[in-house]
């Protein structure tokens, strides 16, 4: 999935905000220390948790719905490849199917209700449905699951915006629209405009106060 900016005067994200900063050391850190793909899931799950109990951290650009459908932006890409933390906007009524070849993932809503699962052409045998989750609530997925994944926003009237962290450098990664304003199959690229790209190693190496 490649970044696509659409807008080159839109406002900058300004600096990184104080609960993301923190998300991403400690993402950082577990994925470092981490004996396990089980144990990165169980930890960075309560990780989750605590970034997503408050919603008034994500910076506008990083959240502005997308006329047409639902729309992804890259907050965090590490330089090793070992990660990445990405927002997902749901207008009402819209979805998106997002390519994860073989990586492990936590999400989190931070507003409104989504709902994540298989699409039944890919599901394999005995996979549950997708199950609905509102704001505050996390899932987390193991490398072994089906890499395709549907993101539907589970609310008829209002945005959905959840955070993921892939196990993985998701700038290779595809997604399409599904419902909403605009449902033609076409891949889509980050919606991050060329003023906001995506926090890095150096954007976050400030003192982190508690």
């Amino acid at each position: 999935m490649n970044m696509t900016a659409h807008r080159a005067d839109a406002q900058a994200p300004g600096p990184v905000p104080p609960a993301l900063k923190r998300f991403i050391w400690d993402i950082q850190s577990m994925v470092e220390l981490a004996d396990s793909e089980r144990e990165i899931l169980v930890i960075g799950r309560d990780l989750m948790a605590r970034l997503v109990a408050n919603d008034d951290w994500l910076p506008e650009v990083f959240s502005a719905q997308d006329p047409n459908g639902g729309a992804q932006y890259q907050l965090y890409r590490d330089g090793l490849e070992r990660f990445s933390v990405v927002s997902t906007v749901l207008p009402a009524g819209s979805g998106l199917l997002v390519d994860r070849p073989n990586l492990w993932e936590i999400v989190g809503v931070l507003r409104g209700s989504a709902s994540q699962g298989i699409p039944d052409s890919t599901a394999p045998r005995g996979t549950d449905e997708s199950r609905a989750l509102r704001a505050g609530e996390v899932d987390v997925s193991a490398s072994r699951s089906a890499s395709v994944v549907e993101v539907s926003n589970a609310s008829a009237d209002q945005v959905s915006i959840s955070v993921h962290v892939y196990g993985g450098d998701v700038t290779k990664l595809n997604a399409r629209r599904i419902g909403g304003a605009s449902d033609d199959g076409r891949l889509l690229g980050y919606a991050n405009s060329l003023n906001a790209p995506p926090y890095d190693i150096l954007t976050i190496q400030t003192k982190i106060i508690d």
